[in-house]
Formats: C-alpha cells, sequence, structure tokens
C-alpha cells in the first residue's frame, strides 16, 4: 500500500545513511588520530587499561631519569675512589723509600704529606648535584622500578649503594659504655679487660737436664735440641754432668744467634733457660735425648714456660714480649660501636663503621695508636689461624710494665675509611715501619671502595637498560590495543565513502515515491 503519509522506504534509506555517516565518521576519526580507541566511548575496558599502562610508561620514564642521575653519581665516586687509591699507592712508594736510613726522611714526608692534602682534595669534590658517596656512611636510594600487583597496588623498589667513607676523620665515640662480660665478649686481655706489657718475666722456657740415679751419662749418649726453628745435637763423651750438658746446649744457641734468643744457666745444677726478647714472634722450642742409661729419670724436660712452673713436657712455645689484646671472632660489630685502648697512660680509640669486622676494629685501633705513640711502643695486628679471631699485639720496649687496657661503647658516629692517613709520619725509624703495614690497610679500604661502587654501577646500568627495553615493551603493547590499522581503515573509508553516495542515492528514490502518487490524481 502506497502513502503520502508514511515513507517506509525513506525511513530505511534515511537509517542506511546515517549509519554509513556514523560508521564513516568513525573512519574518519581514526584516520585522523591514528587511533581505534581515542576516547572511552570507543571501548572503556581497552581505553581504560591503556591509560593505566600509558602512567606506568610515564613513570618508567621518570625512573630513567633517576637511574642516570644514580648512575652518574656512583661514576664520580668509583673514579674518585680509583684516584685516591693511585694517590694512596704513591705514597705507599715514598714509605717504602723511607725504609732505608741514608734517604732524606723529611723531604719524603713533605712529599707524603702533599699526596695526603691531594686526597682530601679528591674526596671533597667527589660529589655529584650535591651527593657524596665517598664521605659519611649514610646508605643512599635509587629509585629503581615500579612494582604493580594483581590488585593494582604499586609499590617502589630501589638500588641500595653503600657510601664508603674515604674521609681521614676520626669519628665520635658514644656514649653508653659495655660493661662487664658484654666487655670481654668483644675483646680481652689474657680473658680480662686489661693487661701488662713490656718488661715482664716469665717470658722463657727452663729446660732441666738431669743425670739420673744410675751410671750417669755414657760415651755417645746425645741431647738435640729444637729453638725457633734452628736443631742441633751435642754428642757427650761420657765424662759430663748434667751442667756441662746444659753449658753445652746454651753455648750451641747463642753461637747460632738465633734472633731474639738467648740462653743462660739457671740457678740450679743442669738449668738452662732460653728467653725471647721478640716483641712479636714466639718461639717453638723441644728437647730430647738419646741415653745408653734412663734410670732415675735421666735425660731433660721443659720445667717452666711463660712462668707457668712443675711442668715434665718436652715441648712448648715462648710466648711474645708483647701482650695482645684478643679480639672475638664470633662478636659483631655495629655502626658507631667505639673501641678503646689505654697504654702508656694514653687513650685511643676507634669507632667502627657500617659492615665492619673484629679485623677492622683491631686496624684501627692501630692506626690510631702508630698515629701518637707513646714511646717505646709498637703494635701488630694478628692472625689466629685456628680460631680466625684477631689481636692487636701491643709492646712496650721499656725496662718497666705498663698497663694495657680495653674500653668499648656504641652509639657513636663511626671513624673515616682513611683515618690515619693524615698521622702518617716517617721521619723516624719506628714511624717508618709503621707507616709502611698501616699503609696496606688504607689501600686496601680504598680498593674495596672502588669495587663496591663498580658493582654498584654495573647493576645501575643494567636496571637501566631493563627498564629502556620496560618502556618500548610497554608502549608496543599500548599500540596494539588503541592504534587504529591504517590499512585496514583505509580500505574501509573506501568502501563507505561508495555506500555513502548509494545510500544518498536510495535515499533520493525513496523521497520520490509520493510525487508517483501524485501523479495518479492528475
Amino acid at each position: 500500500m502506497s502513502s503520502i503519509l508514511t515513507n517506509s522506504s525513506a525511513m530505511v534509506a534515511l537509517q542506511t545513511l546515517k549509519s554509513v555517516n556514523s560508521n564513516l565518521q568513525q573512519t574518519q576519526s581514526e584516520i585522523s588520530t591514528g587511533k581505534s580507541v581515542a576516547s572511552a566511548k570507543d571501548n572503556s575496558a581497552v581505553w581504560a587499561i591503556s591509560k593505566v599502562m600509558e602512567s606506568d610508561v610515564k613513570g618508567f620514564k621518570g625512573i630513567q631519569e633517576s637511574l642516570s642521575l644514580g648512575e652518574s653519581t656512583v661514576a664520580v665516586a668509583r673514579n674518585a675512589s680509583e684516584t685516591v687509591t693511585d694517590l694512596l699507592t704513591d705514597i705507599k712508594g715514598k714509605i717504602v723509600a723511607a725504609q732505608e736510613e741514608n734517604v732524606d726522611r723529611e723531604k719524603i714526608q713533605t712529599d707524603i704529606d702533599a699526596l695526603t692534602d691531594q686526597i682530601k682534595t679528591v674526596v671533597g669534590a667527589a660529589q655529584f648535584n650535591g651527593l657524596n658517596l665517598v664521605q659519611g656512611t649514610e646508605d643512599v636510594n635509587i629509585l629503581s622500578s615500579l612494582d604493580r600487583s594483581g590488585n593494582g597496588d604499586v609499590s617502589a623498589a630501589s638500588i641500595t649503594v653503600a657510601r664508603q667513607d674515604l674521609s681521614t676523620e676520626t669519628g665520635q665515640y658514644g656514649s653508653t659504655a659495655v660493661t662487664g662480660g658484654d666487655l670481654t665478649a668483644l675483646g680481652s686481655v689474657n680473658g680480662a679487660a686489661s693487661g701488662t706489657s713490656g718488661a715482664q718475666a716469665g717470658l722463657n722456657a727452663q729446660i732441666q737436664v738431669t743425670e739420673g740415679g744410675g751410671a750417669g751419662f755414657a760415651d755417645g749418649d746425645t741431647f738435640s735440641l729444637t729453638v725457633g726453628g734452628s736443631s742441633f745435637t751435642v754428642s757427650l763423651a761420657g765424662t759430663e754432668s748434667a751442667t756441662d750438658v746444659a753449658t753445652l746446649l746454651q753455648g750451641e744457641i747463642n753461637a747460632r744467634d738465633i734472633d731474639g734468643v738467648t740462653a743462660t744457666l739457671g740457678a740450679n745444677p743442669g738449668e738452662l733457660v732460653i728467653s725471647n726478647t721478640n716483641a712479636f714472634e714466639d718461639v717453638d722450642v723441644s728437647v730430647s735425648s738419646s741415653l745408653t742409661d734412663t734410670t732415675g729419670g735421666a735425660g731433660a724436660n721443659l720445667e717452666e714456660l711463660n712462668g707457668a712452673t712443675g711442668l715434665t713436657q718436652t715441648s712448648g712455645t715462648i710466648a711474645q714480649r708483647a701482650e695482645a689484646i684478643d679480639f672475638s671472632a664470633a662478636a659483631n660489630v655495629a655502626e658507631g660501636d667505639g673501641f678503646e685502648v689505654t697504654v702508656a697512660g694514653a687513650a685511643f680509640r676507634y669507632v667502627a663503621g657500617a659492615g665492619e669486622t673484629m679485623e677492622d676494629v683491631a686496624r684501627g685501633l692501630k692506626t690510631a695508636i702508630d698515629s701518637n705513640p707513646p714511646d717505646g711502643v709498637t703494635t701488630k695486628v694478628q692472625l689466629d689461624d685456628a680460631t680466625g679471631a684477631y689481636s692487636l699485639a701491643i709492646d712496650y720496649d721499656n725496662a718497666s710494665t705498663t698497663t694495657i687496657a680495653l674500653a668499648a661503647s656504641t652509639g657513636g658516629e663511626a671513624s673515616g675509611g682513611l683515618f690515619g692517613l693524615d698521622s702518617l709520619d716517617v721521619t723516624t725509624n719506628a714511624g717508618a715501619d709503621s707507616a709502611l703495614d698501616n699503609i696496606e690497610s688504607l689501600i686496601q679500604n680504598s680498593i674495596d671502595a672502588a669495587a663496591e661502587f663498580g658493582s654498584a654501577g654495573g647493576r645501575i646500568e643494567t636496571q637501566s637498560e631493563f627498564v629502556g627495553k620496560l618502556v618500548d615493551s610497554l608502549k608496543s603493547g599500548i599500540g596494539t590495543l588503541v592504534d587504529a590499522d591504517l590499512e585496514e581503515t583505509s580500505a574501509r573509508l573506501q568502501a563507505l565513502q561508495v555506500q555513502q553516495q548509494l545510500a544518498t542515492q536510495s535515499l533520493s528514490i525513496a523521497n520520490q515515491a509520493p510525487q508517483n502518487i501524485l501523479s495518479l490524481f492528475r
């Protein structure tokens, strides 16, 4: 049925044209924006995901900048540490030259002081954007990533770079004292908080030669003795007494000129006293005999050692003259733990830094003492291979003895990694010896610092490369979600333009239908 009131064909043609125009408008929008999802109304779910990913991309770009800044800061610190290592090596060369007595030590000391000042300048200038990693002890966190959990929560991740203090600061001793068993658990002098060093009695081994109750010594009998690695044997003619044998052994020992070792006859017949005056070296002693008649206890043995009496052993070790502060291998050292050694009435302190051990404490105290030692005081850090424990041996080369005391505290500020550098003094024999020992610790500290910064720099560089690749992957993913396929869109545009023309023609034809009805009434 035809009607002039309702043109169904025109209505259908109009709806078709509207649909084609809408699709054409969408296609033209995709071409102009390059996106198939340009707003939330296009596809709300995809749009929301893409916006979250875009925010992550911006966040990771900020992280890249943070990593670049951190990498540059660490590189400056590493270069400074390497430069300090080179300068310390130069100082070591000067110290080695000062070991000779026929050199101008004053001029060498001037060179060392100049190199020390240069090291301080390098350490002070090693900052990037105001951050200096070779001064102070506080760790630095460099933003390295943003971690998004399954529920959408975001947390920041960081790379921690430990500062490596290469200053010469003495630190600040804490005010909270460590006492009693807590103190001796850290370190002690023969199990106590104090002891003595110097011209101590009892640093000897007393050997008793005994003829026994038989026929005495026979022709061909022998006595063998080992002292400080030097061994010898004396043969008897059979006419000697116990004192004669002791005299023969005494002569053999003294003739060998063993460093720091002397032998004398004791007050009783057959007694031989072997003394050790070495400051930092023990002396092993052993005695044996080969006798025809051993009745009545004939032979030789150690009856006294380092003050202990009533012994019957045949070997032992004569202790060094120096007294040692033994530090526990099991004790933990925290940053700010302070240690104080009092010797010859003077107090010397060292405050531990982060990550340090008892070895560092022993070496730090040695450096403190060597920087201004009392007359006759020398030091040496020693390691017990059996227990892994370190000790600080303190010798007092004096006719009298002095008290050595250990104290400790918590809550201080750490000494610098190059503590004691500006106190190196090669103008005396003792100072040159101490400087040669201490410079090794300082060089090792700077090497450790450079290695730590090198490792941190490598981690930061790796993370920076990863974040860069991650940003590229996120951008690619966002593009996959929202970018338009322009090849497909171009083809669709041409098709829609044709459809638009056809729909327009269809609408035009449909609109002419009422005119056809009107012709029926003419």
